[in-house]
Protein backbone atom coordinates (compact mmCIF):
# COMPACT_ATOMS: atom_id res chain seq x y z
CA UNK A 1 0.00 0.00 0.00
CA UNK A 2 0.82 3.22 -1.18
CA UNK A 3 2.04 5.25 1.88
CA UNK A 4 0.59 8.69 1.06
CA UNK A 5 -2.23 6.61 -0.77
CA UNK A 6 -1.04 7.37 -4.24
CA UNK A 7 0.33 4.97 -6.88
CA UNK A 8 2.46 6.94 -9.53
CA UNK A 9 3.59 4.91 -12.51
CA UNK A 10 5.63 5.97 -15.50
CA UNK A 11 3.93 6.42 -19.09
CA UNK A 12 5.92 5.41 -22.00
CA UNK A 13 3.68 8.58 -23.53
CA UNK A 14 2.90 11.62 -23.74
CA UNK A 15 0.40 13.00 -21.31
CA UNK A 16 -2.13 13.80 -23.92
CA UNK A 17 -1.57 9.92 -25.51
CA UNK A 18 -1.61 8.73 -21.82
CA UNK A 19 -4.82 9.86 -20.91
CA UNK A 20 -6.22 8.85 -24.77
CA UNK A 21 -5.41 5.46 -24.07
CA UNK A 22 -6.82 5.34 -20.82
CA UNK A 23 -9.65 6.55 -21.70
CA UNK A 24 -9.99 3.86 -23.88
CA UNK A 25 -8.70 0.80 -22.21
CA UNK A 26 -11.68 2.05 -19.58
CA UNK A 27 -14.00 2.09 -22.22
CA UNK A 28 -13.54 -1.06 -23.44
CA UNK A 29 -13.55 -2.57 -19.97
CA UNK A 30 -17.39 -1.17 -19.79
CA UNK A 31 -16.56 2.05 -17.28
CA UNK A 32 -17.94 5.45 -17.88
CA UNK A 33 -15.56 8.35 -18.77
CA UNK A 34 -17.51 11.20 -16.30
CA UNK A 35 -14.58 14.00 -17.12
CA UNK A 36 -11.51 14.56 -18.67
CA UNK A 37 -9.90 18.10 -17.28
CA UNK A 38 -7.01 19.95 -19.08
CA UNK A 39 -5.26 21.37 -16.19
CA UNK A 40 -2.71 23.19 -18.50
CA UNK A 41 -4.98 24.05 -20.76
CA UNK A 42 -7.14 25.73 -17.54
CA UNK A 43 -3.82 27.65 -16.42
CA UNK A 44 -3.36 28.64 -20.11
CA UNK A 45 -6.70 30.34 -19.93
CA UNK A 46 -6.14 32.65 -16.97
CA UNK A 47 -2.35 33.46 -17.82
CA UNK A 48 -0.28 31.16 -15.84
CA UNK A 49 2.01 28.05 -17.28
CA UNK A 50 1.72 24.35 -16.14
CA UNK A 51 3.36 21.64 -17.59
CA UNK A 52 1.26 18.74 -19.40
CA UNK A 53 -1.28 17.66 -16.73
CA UNK A 54 -4.54 15.83 -17.21
CA UNK A 55 -7.54 14.22 -15.21
CA UNK A 56 -9.29 11.72 -16.26
CA UNK A 57 -12.41 10.78 -13.84
CA UNK A 58 -14.28 7.13 -14.12
CA UNK A 59 -15.68 4.28 -13.00
CA UNK A 60 -19.12 2.30 -12.98
CA UNK A 61 -21.79 2.60 -10.21
CA UNK A 62 -21.29 -1.55 -9.83
CA UNK A 63 -17.96 -0.79 -8.60
CA UNK A 64 -18.54 2.04 -6.00
CA UNK A 65 -21.85 1.85 -4.96
CA UNK A 66 -20.94 -0.94 -2.23
CA UNK A 67 -18.17 0.96 -0.70
CA UNK A 68 -20.98 3.95 -0.15
CA UNK A 69 -23.33 1.83 1.16
CA UNK A 70 -20.14 0.47 3.43
CA UNK A 71 -19.27 3.91 4.50
CA UNK A 72 -21.27 7.06 2.58
CA UNK A 73 -18.72 9.47 3.03
CA UNK A 74 -16.14 6.94 0.11
CA UNK A 75 -17.83 9.07 -2.15
CA UNK A 76 -15.70 11.69 -1.84
CA UNK A 77 -13.20 9.67 -3.25
CA UNK A 78 -14.98 8.34 -6.23
CA UNK A 79 -15.58 7.56 -8.99
CA UNK A 80 -11.74 7.12 -9.11
CA UNK A 81 -9.28 9.64 -11.11
CA UNK A 82 -6.55 9.06 -12.30
CA UNK A 83 -3.64 12.13 -13.25
CA UNK A 84 -0.90 12.24 -16.02
CA UNK A 85 1.56 14.89 -15.70
CA UNK A 86 4.97 15.92 -17.12
CA UNK A 87 7.85 16.56 -14.54
CA UNK A 88 10.29 18.99 -15.31
CA UNK A 89 12.35 16.27 -16.70
CA UNK A 90 9.78 15.68 -19.15
CA UNK A 91 9.10 12.15 -17.61
CA UNK A 92 5.32 11.53 -18.00
CA UNK A 93 3.43 9.80 -14.51
CA UNK A 94 0.51 8.47 -14.21
CA UNK A 95 -1.07 8.44 -10.42
CA UNK A 96 -3.88 7.54 -8.87
CA UNK A 97 -5.58 6.45 -5.45
CA UNK A 98 -4.20 3.16 -4.14
CA UNK A 99 -7.71 1.19 -3.59
CA UNK A 100 -6.64 -0.53 -0.71
CA UNK A 101 -5.62 3.40 0.71
CA UNK A 102 -9.26 4.51 -0.27
CA UNK A 103 -10.51 1.23 2.07
CA UNK A 104 -8.48 2.27 5.12
CA UNK A 105 -9.13 5.89 4.67
CA UNK A 106 -12.82 5.16 5.05
CA UNK A 107 -12.84 2.47 7.55
CA UNK A 108 -14.88 0.14 5.11
CA UNK A 109 -15.11 -3.02 6.59
CA UNK A 110 -14.93 -6.74 5.24
CA UNK A 111 -18.54 -5.90 3.20
CA UNK A 112 -16.34 -4.17 0.98
CA UNK A 113 -13.38 -6.38 0.52
CA UNK A 114 -14.15 -7.81 -3.05
CA UNK A 115 -14.73 -4.49 -4.16
CA UNK A 116 -11.82 -3.14 -3.32
CA UNK A 117 -9.82 -5.53 -4.49
CA UNK A 118 -11.64 -5.68 -7.55
CA UNK A 119 -10.91 -2.20 -8.21
CA UNK A 120 -7.25 -2.59 -6.98
CA UNK A 121 -7.20 -5.11 -10.01
CA UNK A 122 -8.78 -3.20 -12.10
CA UNK A 123 -6.85 0.16 -11.79
CA UNK A 124 -3.66 -2.40 -12.45
CA UNK A 125 -4.83 -3.46 -15.60
CA UNK A 126 -6.12 -0.50 -17.07
CA UNK A 127 -2.98 1.90 -16.05
CA UNK A 128 -0.54 -0.84 -17.44
CA UNK A 129 -2.12 -0.55 -20.60
CA UNK A 130 -2.46 3.21 -20.52
CA UNK A 131 1.19 3.54 -19.66
CA UNK A 132 2.40 1.23 -22.41
CA UNK A 133 3.48 -1.25 -19.43
CA UNK A 134 1.48 -4.11 -20.77
CA UNK A 135 -0.24 -4.00 -24.42
CA UNK A 136 -3.70 -2.46 -25.24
Amino acid sequence: MAKNGLITVESRFGVTETIDRLTEVVKRAGLLVFARIDHAAGAHDVGASLRPTELLIFGNPKGGTPLMQDRQLAGIDLPVKALAWEDAQDKVWLSYNDAHWLAERHGLGAVSRDAVAAIAAGMDKVVAAATGTDPL
